[in-house]
């Protein structure tokens, strides 16, 4: 039993007439006869009464109320295995880090699912080190993130490095400067992300290069939680800029001198799935030509991570 048989069964029973069908069908009618003719003999039972008129018997009735649905699933099965095939559709496991998953990622997915509506995307949201975890292990396709650590079996393709600045309550000492230095952090609460953040750990390693000044800190594990800890006036933190546009009520922002904390973003995945399937490869060339137009280019080229401690 084939989906060409069960159509051709559908049409004798639209039209009546096995003349008619084969008609339809753009077959012989010697062609029609024979594949029901086998239909009947693989299901064991006579499915049309054949005689001046051409009639269904019980079998018959059964068997075509049940086939409608069956060629109904058929069909959308070969359509969707085309729309596979071509990159349609399919199921993409995507990782991303904050703030991009929060104030850039919607965005761009809400264009990106209007063109592709057969496209399914899971978004997962972590910080880099459990996104890189999750890639290796295949649980993901490829990440929005920063770049993991060296030596890593991942491909990393810079996009444009995130901004940073200070963000502070409006009447903070701080605020009387123009510029932030590094220094000016000692006396004050620096609010920090959790101890596995790339952004502290970046943090830390600049002050370490300053002289390893002792910092007041508290711990806050959501990087999109800081701007409201200050707000509350429990101290100041570095943030994405993205993050501050426009400033909350009741802070400021400054810069910083030099590039204290600019971190590099890109995308991340496994060196043995680039390039991507299909589907796959289509959000990729979109997120990247999304994420590099609304972000400040730098002069970059692609990473293989193994070679990055070179």
């Amino acid at each position: 039993m084939d989906l060409k048989t069960l159509k051709t069964f559908q049409m004798i029973v639209k039209y009546g007439s096995f003349i008619r069908a084969a008609q339809e069908m753009n077959y012989a009618q010697s062609t029609v006869t024979m594949q029901i003719q086998k239909l009947e003999s693989e299901l064991g039972v006579q499915l049309i009464e054949r005689g001046k008129e051409i009639g269904l018997t019980e079998a018959g009735r059964l068997f075509y109320d049940q086939s409608l649905q069956i060629v109904k699933n058929m069909e959308q099965l070969q359509t969707s295995l085309s729309d596979l095939k071509l990159g349609g559709a399919g199921h993409i496991r995507i990782g991303v880090t904050e703030p991009t998953a929060s104030y850039r990622l919607p965005g761009i997915l809400r264009k990106f699912v209007s063109t592709y509506p057969n496209i399914r995307i899971s978004v997962e949201i972590a910080n880099t080190p459990v996104l890189s975890e999750r890639i290796l292990k295949g649980e993901i396709d490829f990440s929005l993130s920063t770049a993991p650590d060296m030596g890593t079996d991942l491909f990393f393709e810079p996009l444009f490095q995130e901004e940073f600045v200070v963000l502070m309550p409006e009447n903070h000492p701080l605020a009387q400067k123009e510029m932030i230095v590094p220094e000016d952090f000692r006396g004050y609460r620096l609010l920090i992300t959790a101890a596995n953040c790339p952004y502290r750990r970046k943090l830390e390693m600049i002050m370490q290069e300053k002289g390893n000044v002792t910092l007041d800190t508290m711990e806050i594990g959501s990087m999109t939680a800081l701007k409201f800890y200050v707000e509350n006036g429990l101290g100041i933190a570095l943030v994405p800029k993205i993050m501050v546009e426009p400033e909350a009520k009741g802070t400021t922002v400054r810069k910083i001198s030099g590039s204290l904390v600019q971190m590099t973003f890109g995308i991340l995945c496994k060196e043995s799935a680039y390039p991507f399937q299909l589907a796959s490869q289509k959000l990729y060339d979109y997120l990247k030509q999304e994420l590099v137009s609304h972000s400040e280019l730098f002069n970059i080229s692609s990473i293989k991570l193994n070679e990055m401690s070179q």
